[in-house]
């Protein structure tokens, strides 16, 4: 009987490998650095490896498969890490064909916002939804979103990129990334201070601006800084606005908000919800949906890497896996 799955969490700092039961509880979990610096193919080598020690005190046939957690953009109908922003120099690398050919096990690719989605709709904060939108909000805006059960992927896996919707803000056409992740925030709230407004922003960082990111805004704004929770509000519309049009595309159930831009909590939330709910066409849209933070915290990519796997690369009902499983199919 395949008991287990093997999670793989592929980061541009950090490589995490578990092993998971039939649950996707974690039984045994690894962390190390990536050093990408060293190479494709020394990076590669030490992820095989970090694989081959956990399986190596297993009978393989207790091993149902593999799922590997990457940046984007990645093709995982080829099984392709396709050229990912925070891996220099890693270009279409096939880590599927890799990790099969090394341990006999099919293997699954997906995008880390995907493979999110996954985690949240089959542990977390999402458990039981069939219609569900993650969105992290972090250095970057990433997204993933499960139709009736099953992951949106698109022709090619490139689907559901939504920090990249396109905004037209002034006469500038930016995107949502650029207008509302912690970067942005940080250059705004830079941009006001050195244009001579006061905030508790500046002794935070001992008076070195470069030093301002995303994370002291948002500090501040919970501290009822009033030029932090301007522009964390602004942000906040900013990313609602884009909700809004997620949901009059896809109208899920839930949408579960993830990265470290939503640990400032309410004041980021009720401006999203505010701003969904006048900016809907009609309330049935908003009247009764849920709008949550992640619950799985650094976990989540390795538990959606073996999700990732339980479902065939996201192509099955989250669901019915569940219910097989359950069974112990």
């Amino acid at each position: 009987m395949n008991e287990m799955v093997v999670g793989i969490d592929l980061g541009g700092t950090r490589l995490r490998v578990a092993l998971l039961d039939r649950d996707l509880n974690i039984l045994e979990r690894h962390e190390t650095l990536t050093e990408a610096q060293t190479g494709v193919e020394a990076t590669t080598a030490r992820m095989l490896s970090f694989v081959g020690e956990t399986l190596a005190k297993l009978d393989r046939e207790r091993v149902s498969g593999i799922g590997i957690s990457c940046p984007g953009p990645v093709n995982p109908n080829a099984g392709l890490l396709v050229a990912p922003p925070n891996l220099p120099g890693w270009h279409n690398v096939p880590l599927v064909q890799m990790f099969q050919k090394e341990f006999g096990l099919t293997t699954y690719i997906g995008n880390d916002a995907n493979v999110a989605a996954l985690a949240e709709t089959s542990r977390g904060a999402a458990q039981g939804y069939r219609h569900v939108i993650f969105i992290t909000i972090s250095t970057g805006i990433g997204g993933g979103i499960l139709s009736d059960g099953r992951l949106l992927l698109g022709r090619d896996g490139l689907a559901a990129e939504v920090g990249h919707m396109s905004l037209v803000v002034g006469d500038t056409v930016t995107t949502l990334e650029k207008e509302a992740a912690g970067p942005a925030l940080a250059r705004k709230a830079r941009a006001r201070i050195e244009g001579g407004e006061k905030s508790m922003m500046t002794e935070m960082v001992d008076g070195h601006l470069e030093h301002l990111t995303g994370s002291v805004v948002g500090k501040a704004a919970v501290a009822g800084d009033p030029l932090a929770v301007e522009i964390v509000r602004r942000g906040a519309f900013i990313v609602g606005l884009g909700l809004a049009s997620l949901l009059h595309t896809f109208n899920p159930e839930i949408i579960v908000v993830g990265g470290g831009v939503s640990n400032i909590g309410a004041l980021l939330f009720d401006t999203m919800r505010e701003t969904m709910e006048g900016h809907v066409i009609d309330r049935a849209y908003t009247d009764d949906l849920i709008l949550k933070v992640a619950a799985l915290g650094e976990n989540v990519s390795v538990i959606g890497a073996a999700a990732l796997a339980l479902t065939k690369g996201g192509m099955e009902d989250v669901a019915t896996v569940a219910r097989k499983l359950s069974r112990g199919g």
